[in-house]
């Protein structure tokens, strides 16, 4: 293993933690890396039930993150209506929906040739 990808996984971990202390819901995770024109290694998806609760899941991992790994996102976009929150931490790119929203835009469907790793609710 590379030390990349020890980042990569120490990383998705934190995000997937993250995700799960403010029961986000509905978690996937894209792996891109056998994708051509991936712009990442990982896209990790997830919804909360409000725009507070979007904006608690992206605290969430951001405190997390810093806190374990030192590392911060390098952009976050979308916090003023939190409907899609975009996290780019380079090799993973955290989105972070409204369920209805995330609906809308299926990024699954879009990457349809991402391997998908569901992770279940513990609640």
């Amino acid at each position: 293993m590379t030390k990349k990808e020890s980042n990569s996984d120490a990383l998705l971990a934190d995000i997937i933690k993250g995700i799960e202390e403010v029961k986000g819901n509905d978690i996937d995770i894209l792996d891109l890396r056998a994708i051509d024109s991936a712009v990442c290694d990982y896209f990790v998806i997830c919804n909360g039930n409000s725009n507070t609760q979007v904006n608690a899941i992206v605290n969430s991992i951001q405190k997390l993150v810093s806190k374990d790994l030192k590392d911060k996102p390098w952009h976050v976009e979308g916090t003023e209506n939190a409907e899609w929150v975009l996290m780019d931490y380079v090799n993973i790119v955290v989105h972070v929906f409204q369920k209805q929203i995330r609906e809308y835009y299926n990024i699954e469907g879009l990457w349809g040739d991402a391997k998908i790793t569901s992770i279940q609710n513990k609640y």
